[in-house]
């Protein structure tokens, strides 16, 4: 299949694997994991490249934290390697999955982001208070535990009907797998 050889080869490229590493360090750059990555680079992103290509890869054990900002939750952070991995993946697949979100979801999405999202919030609070002349009403919802209960096969079967690559499909499900009742951070942010 030409979309699968495509897809997947574009995934495991040492280009693909650097811009994901760009991606991962950002703002991270101090830190003393992105530091000691970067010791040997080249070598570790040939070293993931490889480990994907031959099916050994495995993600490193979840860093869990309780964070308090201002409700308290626990927080499943991935390895930095493994945060390559997931940039890696989402740089090829989001423009494929990005079409069919709604325009107003801003969560991990290029061009968007929290600044947009309160941007557009303020519009329709203009809009639906007639500029701010009638009262109007926002519900604010947070779906408690979304990432450690989603179904995964039920994810999956959604990826297949946009991504049918085996390899790819392989990929995420080891990902994923690695969930250890973890919290926010472990996702692929693209999806």
């Amino acid at each position: 299949m030409d979309n699968e050889i495509d897809i997947f080869s574009q995934i495991i490229s040492y280009d693909n694997l650097y811009l994901a590493y760009e991606k991962a360090r950002k703002r991270k750059t101090l830190k003393q994991y992105v530091i000691d990555f970067e010791k040997d680079l080249k070598q570790n992103l040939l070293d993931l490249q490889s480990e994907i290509i031959f099916h050994t890869y495995k993600p490193r054990p979840l860093q869990t934290f309780i964070l308090r900002d201002p409700k308290t939750r626990k927080i499943s952070k991935s390895d930095f390697r493994d945060r390559v991995i997931h940039h890696a993946i989402c740089n090829i697949i989001e423009p494929i999955f990005d079409n069919s979100f709604i325009f107003d979801n801003y969560a991990n999405r290029a061009r968007k982001g929290a600044f947009k999202a309160v941007q557009r919030f303020d519009f329709f609070k203009r809009k639906v208070s007639k500029n701010y002349t009638r009262d109007c009403y926002v519900l604010k919802a947070d779906i408690k535990h979304y990432f450690e209960t989603v179904n995964h096969e039920i994810l999956i079967t959604l990826i297949k009907k946009k991504v049918n690559d085996s390899r790819l499909i392989w990929l995420i499900k080891t990902i994923l797998a690695n969930h250890s009742g973890g919290g926010r951070r472990q996702k692929l942010g693209c999806l």
